[in-house]
């Protein structure tokens, strides 16, 4: 719990620098496109983690990504500045927490949708535009299968669940029944 709340500290950190140089978007990108090589590549991860590598070496294998990126200077500084501080290793869960805030500064909201089969192009705009309405914010929505639905959606914003299923249904209607109580 403790390290995500400094991965929070620092994304807020950021994403002040962000608000006041007008580049929260450039940012968003850099810290989402280096969390992500630095994900996929777990022999970096380690190089850039592990004490047990020597840190001045370690801080110029990171020095190279950040010149072979092209990453901006405050970019850098940031990056720089989680290595030294020994928090490098926070990088998913700052981005995580980065990307979340970005989307609240824009007053983006990202939404889940699982339906039990394909939907039409028509039907998830529908969708979309109920959920921007109902929540104020425009509205990513990722679009998922899931047979075992049976039936219906459900969709996750934050955390309010919007469960339609006809398989929540039907296990509410199973407790129902066991409980004695008319359907």
């Amino acid at each position: 719990m403790k390290n995500l709340a400094i991965a929070r500290r620092y994304a807020k950190a950021l994403l002040l620098i962000g608000k006041e140089d007008g580049q929260t978007d450039t940012y968003r990108e850099e810290l989402s496109a280096f969390a992500k090589l630095i994900e996929q590549e777990k022999s970096l991860q380690q190089v850039l983690v592990n004490p047990l590598y020597n840190a001045d070496g370690r801080k110029k294998v990171l020095l190279n990504l950040i010149d072979n990126l092209n990453l901006s200077k405050a970019m850098a500084t940031f990056l720089l500045f989680l290595f030294d501080k020994g928090r490098i290793g926070f990088l998913g869960n700052i981005n995580d927490f980065f990307q979340k805030f970005a989307d609240e500064l824009k007053g983006v909201a990202r939404a889940s949708l699982v339906s039990a089969t394909e939907l039409s192009s028509e039907a998830i705009d529908k969708i979309r535009s109920a959920l921007s309405k109902r929540t104020g914010k425009d509205i990513i929505l990722e679009v998922e299968q899931d047979p075992d639905l049976i039936g219906g959606i459900v969709t996750r914003i934050g955390d309010l669940v919007l469960d339609g299923s006809v398989r929540t249904q039907l296990l509410n209607m199973r407790q129902s029944l066991k409980r004695g109580e008319s359907v």
